[in-house]
């Protein structure tokens, strides 16, 4: 099982620095190689830059949560969830099919839905007496 990963282009997980600009203002995203094309592939389905990607992706996280995080880690999920989604078949394989032309709830409805955490229920202790 290891083989088929660690067989990987060492190129792909070593990392690079990319500025940006949101809205004018400049920051740096640090991903890996990898992450960065995957980006790549996105953007262009839609006719974008990754900057252009990146900027859509922020506005429309900011407008969703009001705020973010760890942006960089958020790329990374998104890069990840969007390769998820075509090995399920919910988002066509094929590149020249735009994103933006894609119905999104019906995307969605597709997405098992993680279970949700519940509390551990406590064992019963033993007391030394038979339970009836």
């Amino acid at each position: 099982m290891c083989k088929i990963f660690i067989s990987a282009d060492p190129a792909s997980y070593e990392s690079r620095t990319r500025s940006v600009r949101l809205h004018g203002v400049v920051t740096s995203l640090r991903l890996e190689n990898l992450h960065w094309a995957v980006l790549e592939e996105i953007a262009a389905r839609d006719g974008m830059t990754v900057a252009q990607l990146i900027e859509k992706l922020y506005d429309e996280l900011v407008a969703e949560r009001g705020a973010v995080g760890n942006f960089s880690s958020f790329l990374r999920v998104c890069a990840l969830r969007y390769e998820n989604l075509i090995a399920q078949g919910l988002i066509p394989r094929d590149a020249g099919i735009p994103i933006r032309s894609l119905d999104a709830e019906r995307v969605l409805a597709g997405v098992p839905r993680a279970p949700r955490a519940t509390p551990a229920t406590p064992e019963p202790r033993a007391t030394g007496r038979a339970l009836n």
